[in-house]
């Protein structure tokens, strides 16, 4: 997997928090390790497998704890993928980013859009730079609708 465009959307600044939510460690992990490491930031990963994807409590996180959060092949298999986002949007810090990261063809994404406009993020776009994968992005603004 070539991830050089996908770390692209990242300028990682020192002392910065990332939470990637997923099912699994993989190159995705490692390579936001890294870059995270070189910043002396980091990475804080949520592991869900297929035997807990149907819990209906999320991951935790406090509030604005993280400067991004990527939820990983985990929104469209999840029973309460509305838990997800509202999680996310408080663990986010105001103007942080979300990314949805789903293999193609299980998520869509026209719907996912909607569903990140509910929850108040803006800027949302869908970007096909990842292999395999389906790619959102939004952000949390400070002073729209939960922003506060």
């Amino acid at each position: 997997m070539n991830l050089t465009q996908f770390l692209e959307l990242f300028r990682p600044l020192p002392g910065n928090s990332y939470l990637q939510v997923s099912t699994k460690k993989d190159e995705i992990t490692t390579a936001l390790q890294d870059l995270l490491k070189s910043v002396d930031g980091e990475l804080e990963v949520a592991l869900y497998n297929d035997d807990n994807l149907a819990f209906s409590k999320p991951y935790r996180a406090l509030p604005r704890s993280h400067d991004i959060v990527i939820l990983q092949d985990v929104i469209s298999k999840h029973q309460t993928p509305k838990m997800l986002l509202k999680t996310a949007y408080t663990a986010l810090a105001n103007t942080a980013d979300i990314i949805l990261l789903e293999k193609k063809d299980t998520m869509e994404i026209e719907a996912m859009k909607e569903l990140l406009e509910e929850f108040e993020f803006r800027a949302i776009n869908d970007i096909d730079i990842l292999d395999g994968y389906n790619l959102v992005m939004a952000k949390k603004m400070h002073m729209w609708g939960n922003g506060l």
